[in-house]
């Protein structure tokens, strides 16, 4: 692994600014409260951190509606807070990443201001603006993804402006060179301060269709959201015009053009389409971005034969590409509780991280993971997400995945002297990271065993992934690379289960050390606990 890539079978651990630390009392996350818990993060054995949006923003999206790409809100900190988390996670050996938010900006943005103020001005054109149908109706069938048209009017242009997102959240027009060009001067500012890299939040949204021309309707036994419930009206069109237009591949490649002027950087593309499998290994070509990743293992599906069409999907597409995958972040239900249901065990949570680590690409661990923490129940009168809001009850939004970081069992669970700005529950106090400290048996204490225990074994980081024919809930593959072969075997279910092990691998020596539910290889039979997983070297 030489010379691979730091990105390339990277583990990325993802914080939440608001609900990671809080070192002021204030109940809401900051960057000095990142800089304070960081060694944490070092010692689980990752690669990166991703921190999510701390820009200067209104917060009506908590961070995803940006007013000023280039400077800290005050509620996170400073600049130079910034600057000193990046010390030291460099200082841990740890990469950098941060969201960027290309798509849109917030309303509150100077370039929306004065976009806004009349159709003559130096920005009149850098977000998108349609005059009314004859019948002062919006300019065509788009909706947003957070609910109702979207469109939303303008009494000073007396036009409407596009918003794929909340109406707080206008789109920039990206047919528009200088908002291109802006938009790689501000990614300029933060390669210059240091950073290795960027997600990049729903790249595929940069541009639309210039004819505004309506999307189609989609039959109900096809609309399966990823990232929305098939009962939220965005599920009822195919999403033809209003994002993924062909122009997005030249900005991609200019941002990667930018981004190869520096050494040892990456762009990870979040990719939300009608097809987003064959969009990731689009726009992951040579050129284009590091790696992508999409929803397609953020949803309900659990099955063995699922995961694997899902990643067998993809690796046919992907001729040149990498890709990252992710069980759980903060716009989903967390997979412990999604996948596992109310009463997951500890061997679940600890399988849950050994099987996302085990597929070919890098990997997105999202804060508590390593806990085992599972799905928060927000009551409605505490909900603070505006999605949840909108499509409570059969929808409680994305609150739930980011109540704050435990950190000890007491009353604010370490997280703040002052009251969180989300409910910590009491399940998630009793696996605070105090308590799981000086546990051996503890999911953290086995999530940190696994982690360090793939870092030492190539072929499970960087090498090729061929899956082998197993019944339900066996989910069975080799890894190979660097000259050694891998075979890993998943029990998906909650029961033991023996799996016969092919003759080709009969020779199969199992390894220990990785701190998950062990199987036993007897007399070719592999013998999985409940939630077991067998690692054996293969010649």
């Amino acid at each position: 692994m030489a010379n691979n890539p730091w990105w390339r079978g990277a583990v990325i651990y993802q914080i939440y600014p608001r609900s990671f630390m809080d070192s002021d009392g204030d109940g809401i996350g900051d960057l000095p409260g990142i800089i304070d818990r960081l060694d944490h993060v070092a010692r689980l054995g990752v690669d990166a951190i991703w921190v999510s949006p701390f820009f200067r923003s209104p917060m009506h999206d908590y961070g995803y509606d940006i007013a000023d790409q280039c400077d800290v809100d005050p509620m996170f900190g400073t600049l130079g807070d910034f600057d000193a988390l990046l010390a030291k996670a460099h200082g841990l050996g740890l990469k950098v990443m941060i969201d960027q938010v290309f798509s849109h900006t917030s309303i509150e943005h100077a370039w929306f201001q004065e976009s806004r103020a009349s159709r003559d001005n130096p920005k009149a054109d850098w977000y998108v603006w349609a005059d009314a149908k004859p019948d002062g109706t919006p300019p065509n069938n788009w909706l947003s993804i957070f609910g109702g048209p979207a469109w939303k009017w303008e009494p000073r242009r007396r036009q409407y402006y596009l918003h794929n997102f909340l109406s707080s959240q206008p789109d920039l027009n990206f047919h528009n060179p200088d908002v291109q060009q802006a938009t790689l001067d501000y990614v300029r500012f933060w390669l210059d301060r240091g950073v290795d890299g960027f997600r990049l939040d729903s790249i595929n949204f940069c541009f639309h269709d210039p004819a505004l021309r309506d999307n189609p309707a989609k039959p109900e036994a096809l609309r399966l959201g990823r990232g929305f419930s098939p009962d939220n009206p965005y599920a009822f069109q195919y999403h033809w015009y209003n994002n993924t237009q062909p122009e997005n591949i030249g900005f991609i490649e200019q941002l990667r053009a930018l981004m190869d002027g520096y050494t040892d950087v990456a762009a990870l593309g979040e990719i939300s389409s009608e097809d987003s499998l064959a969009t990731t290994a689009e726009y992951t070509s040579a050129g284009r971005l590091h790696m992508g990743y999409s929803f397609e293992l953020l949803v309900d599906d659990f099955s063995a034969g699922y995961i694997r069409g899902t990643v067998e999907r993809l690796e046919a597409a992907m001729t040149e590409g990498w890709p990252c995958w992710a069980i759980s972040n903060h716009d989903v239900q967390r997979a412990v509780t999604r996948w596992g249901g109310a009463d997951a065990s500890d061997d679940f949570a600890r399988q849950m991280i050994g099987l996302v680590c085990t597929l070919r690409g890098s990997v997105c661990l999202y804060q508590g993971e390593e806990l085992g923490l599972p799905e928060a129940d927000v009551p409605f009168e505490q909900l603070r997400d505006p999605y949840g809001i909108t499509f409570w009850p059969n929808f409680k939004g994305r609150d739930g995945c980011r109540t704050p970081m435990p950190w000890t069992a007491d009353a604010g669970a370490g997280f703040s002297t002052g009251t969180p700005w989300l409910p910590i529950p009491d399940a998630h106090r009793a696996r605070s990271v105090a308590g799981q400290e000086t546990d051996d048996g503890s999911v953290l204490a086995a999530a940190r065993r696994f982690l360090h225990w793939r870092r030492a074994r190539p072929a499970l980081v960087v090498g090729d992934q061929q899956f082998l024919d197993a019944p339900e809930p066996v989910l069975a593959s080799v890894r190979a690379g660097d000259g050694a072969r891998v075979l890993s075997v998943f029990n998906l279910s909650n029961a033991p289960v023996d799996w016969p092990l092919p003759e080709a691998l009969a020779g199969a020596r199992p390894l220990d050390g990785h701190g998950l539910a062990a199987a036993v290889l007897d007399a070719g039979v592999v013998r999985l606990p409940a939630h077991g997983v067998l690692f054996a070297d293969v010649d």
